[in-house]
């Protein structure tokens, strides 16, 4: 999952963008209301953690531009901010679920977890694709039952092509899910993570339409 940190305080956002990068996260971090439209306007992001005092612009002041703009990415507030009418203007504001600080980096990846999923409006947990299958709610991968074994970046690329199975899938968007805009991307990279999950699921899963993208195949 590609989440969007805005969270101002030093210490506190170096902290949230580790725990989250190894929970298996793509994490790009920034510490005020400007750099967080910005980032919004040039990324797809499955959610944002949004702390509401920053400088630059007030969080709600994001939250509610990205509402306005029709966006329907999770948003998960955190804050100091602990009134009842606080909240009640967060979630009014478009906030899917309320954090108050101080809170456990587990509690944060697990309401992330559910929001996301309530923003899919998936109803189903599980894709399913030939022989292989993809847990969302566990972060399982199987072929013929038996576990595939995946890191968290093949099953970022897996769950992307799963999710548009019969579609393409570009070079640029599996970067896009699986990259910050600080991280150094190999040239090779994406090849690797493809050669990977064809060795783990089959050859013949995942098609190579050169120049184009790549796609999830129904045969293996």
């Amino acid at each position: 999952m590609r989440i969007l940190l805005v969270e101002d305080d030093g210490m506190l956002g170096e902290a949230l963008r580790d725990g989250l990068r190894q929970l298996g996260h793509v994490v790009d971090w920034v510490q005020d209301g400007g750099a967080a439209r910005a980032a919004l306007s040039t990324a797809s992001f499955a959610a944002l953690v949004l702390d509401l005092g920053l400088p630059g612009g007030d969080g709600l002041g994001v939250l509610r531009w990205l509402r306005h703009a029709g966006r329907a990415t999770a948003v998960v507030v955190v804050t100091a901010r602990d009134s009842l009418g606080e909240r009640i203007a967060g979630l009014d504001a478009g906030a899917d679920d309320y954090l108050v600080k101080p809170f456990d980096i587990d509690e944060l990846a697990a309401r992330l977890r559910a929001v996301t999923r309530r923003s899919d409006r998936a109803a189903d947990t599980v894709l399913a694709v030939g022989e292989v299958v993809l847990d969302l709610r566990q972060r399982m991968v199987t072929r013929r039952g038996a576990p595939a074994g995946l890191t968290a970046r093949e099953y970022a690329v897996l769950e992307l092509l799963m999710r548009r199975a019969g579609g393409l899938v570009t070079r640029a968007e599996i970067e896009e899910e699986l990259y910050g805009f600080d991280d150094d991307i190999a040239s090779n990279a994406i090849e690797v993570h493809i050669h990977n999950l064809r060795r783990k699921l089959g050859a013949q899963f995942i098609t190579n339409y050169k120049g184009r993208g790549y796609r999830v195949e129904a045969r293996c």
